[in-house]
């Protein structure tokens, strides 16, 4: 164990509650993909498939930490995990939050232009996308991080005169 803290630098015990949640949401999204194209596999071995794809993904996500770990100015690579899982929640929630309002204003598929629903789905979602990214980097301890993430995103969109 100590050595994982370590690796990860790790200096106090609520820490390890990242690795374990990216672990965890990394398993159970391996599940959710493999339970969405195999349906018809014995739940068994959907399990011994599911370890197998959360490993790869494990894998995966290692090698990006190692490629962003430069790039992203953070002070302790378990901090890496929570702007990961900051990202998956936030580009969820996006689209969780949209749906509804759209649905609430009265914007449906049925009474609109299929092209131009999709268009407002996607400027709705990134609003709120906007929103949701720095209040959830916020509950994860990564309000810095993303705020100067965010400040960049708006100046790519060409909004940054709203910044000053």
């Amino acid at each position: 164990m100590e050595k994982f803290k370590q690796r990860w630098e790790i200096q106090k015990n609520w820490q390890l509650l990242f690795p374990f949640l990216g672990v965890l949401v990394t398993f159970y999204s391996s599940y959710k993909l493999f339970n969405r194209f195999a349906e018809e596999f014995h739940f068994g071995f959907k399990i011994v498939l599911t370890f197998i794809l959360t490993y790869l993904f494990i894998r995966l996500f290692l090698f990006l930490f190692k490629k962003l770990e430069n790039k992203w100015k953070v002070t302790y690579k378990w901090e890496m995990i929570a702007i990961f899982m900051v990202f998956a929640i936030t580009g969820s929630s996006s689209l969780f939050v949209g749906r509804p309002l759209m649905k609430w204003i009265g914007i449906t598929k049925e009474n609109l232009n299929i092209t131009i629903y999709w268009i407002l789905y996607i400027i709705i979602g990134l609003i709120f996308y906007q929103i949701l990214l720095v209040t959830y980097g916020w509950l994860f301890g990564q309000h810095k991080f993303f705020w100067e993430f965010e400040k960049k995103m708006l100046k790519r969109f060409g909004l940054g005169r709203f910044l000053q």
